[in-house]
């Protein structure tokens, strides 16, 4: 009643911004429930965005346009164009599209999509269904245009699929392909707790004899993971893995999502803006070879990769990684416009020949909105807000405030599609 009387208004709340992640969810997401899940788990697909996003080869480009129509959001269009610097008669220019039609927007795990290539092969199909409710999921890969079809592959692969939070079990086969690889492959994951452990088939070592492929140590994989925390950007999370592949290669991974909070250093923004939030990623893989096969000394049987990236804001990352052969550092920036635009610029310094090299990269997308959030500085997150609010705008409370403490027991209803976890799927 005083603040009417007087005629002054009541300051706005301190409030800490939140951005979104560069890439989330990622491209690789949409398309797990046509993989294996003993290739998506373990952290294999966040180390695999750790590793390779950004990091364009040394004397390359590459460009991707991702686009949706207005009128339809069902269907999508990606078409990415690569290739050299410099002109090398050995190397080309590599050009694809995909066409991709989604039954359901909230839920990428059931849709159809063309693939068109001037590089084999040039048409490919790849359809998939999954029915959460039920837990069941088909898929199927067909090649229908190809300049000469030499493996098992180029005839068609077909898959099924069982899981729920805790379990997925599934197999692929190859039905117009009479060969003797039967199952193409098959694997079994199990999650109890934080602990996850899982075997993988795959008959590629062997005599035709479908028993003997069976016994045969080689043509097996298994992993087990430790994790903490869940999928969302919101929250930290951490994985450690241990694989032993096809009874010749051990791998040692671990991955870990950091979610710090900073003072603002920005003299645009507003006054009672006093924190951003940052996401730090750290990844490392270790591979070297257990088999007795005498090997020459080379370094590629024993070598492990390290890498780290920064998102300082929603407009900037920095990711830099480490090998034995070579060291990579990138750089991006993101506008947030309609569609987004992003540049990369990335450095390869090849340790055995003593050079450095640049890669270029660019992109276009509007598959992926941004959600421009702002939490009160205990991480107390409120109904989001799009973008900067105008000065002078009241502020606004949605329905009721989304605690810290609701992320952590995995409720995500109240933030947008893009900050929530892949799925409650295996």
């Amino acid at each position: 009643m005083g603040n009417l009387l007087s005629g002054t208004k009541e300051p706005p709340p301190l409030m800490v911004l939140v951005p979104p992640l560069f890439d989330f969810p990622p491209l690789s997401a949409r398309t797990r429930m046509m993989e294996s899940s003993y290739n998506v788990l373990f952290g294999k697909l966040p180390l695999r965005c750790l590793f390779e996003d950004y990091f364009e080869d040394a004397r390359h480009f590459s460009t991707r346009i991702m686009l949706k129509p207005l009128d339809d959001p069902h269907v999508d269009l990606v078409a990415t164009v690569s290739g050299p610097l410099d002109n090398k008669p050995e190397e080309k220019i590599v050009g694809n599209a995909l066409f991709r039609w989604q039954s359901d927007v909230q839920d990428p795990n059931t849709f159809m999509d063309l693939f068109v290539s001037n590089s084999d092969p040039t048409l490919l199909m790849r359809s998939c269904a999954y029915y959460p409710k039920y837990g069941f999921g088909a898929f199927g890969l067909f090649p229908l245009l190809l300049k000469k079809r030499v493996s098992s592959e180029d005839y068609g692969v077909m898959g099924l699929r069982y899981g729920l939070s805790n379990l997925s079990i599934g197999a692929t086969l190859m039905p117009f392909y009479v060969g003797d690889e039967f199952p193409r492959s098959a694997w079994l994951i199990s999650k109890i707790g934080r602990l996850t452990a899982g075997v993988q088939y795959e008959p590629h070592f062997g005599s035709k004899d479908g028993i003997s492929r069976f016994r045969n140590m080689a043509n097996w994989s298994c992993a087990v993971g430790y994790g903490v925390g869940s999928d969302s950007p919101l929250s930290p999370s951490f994985n450690f893995s241990l694989e032993l592949a096809k009874s010749s290669q051990f791998i040692a991974s671990f991955y870990q999502h950091v979610v710090v909070q900073r003072r603002v250093k920005n003299p645009f923004e507003e006054d009672e803006i006093v924190g951003i939030t940052n996401y730090i990623d750290f990844g490392f893989e270790l591979q070297t070879r257990i088999d007795d096969v005498d090997q020459t000394k080379n370094i590629q049987d024993s070598t492990f990769q390290v890498a780290a990236s920064w998102q300082a804001n929603k407009n900037f990352l920095v990711k830099g990684k480490l090998g034995p052969l070579s060291s990579s550092v990138a750089l991006a920036f993101k506008s947030w416009w309609k569609p987004s635009f992003t540049f990369s610029i990335s450095a390869v310094r090849d340790r055995i020949a003593g050079a450095t090299s640049l890669g270029f990269g660019i992109q276009v997308d509007n598959l992926r909105e941004a959600s421009y959030q702002r939490a009160d500085p205990n991480f107390v997150m409120l109904t989001p807000n799009k973008e900067h609010l105008a000065e002078g705008i009241q502020w606004k409370i949605g329905k009721r405030p989304l605690l810290q403490s609701d992320v952590n027991s995995g409720n995500f209803e109240g933030i947008p599609k893009e900050l929530r976890p892949l799925g409650r799927i295996l």
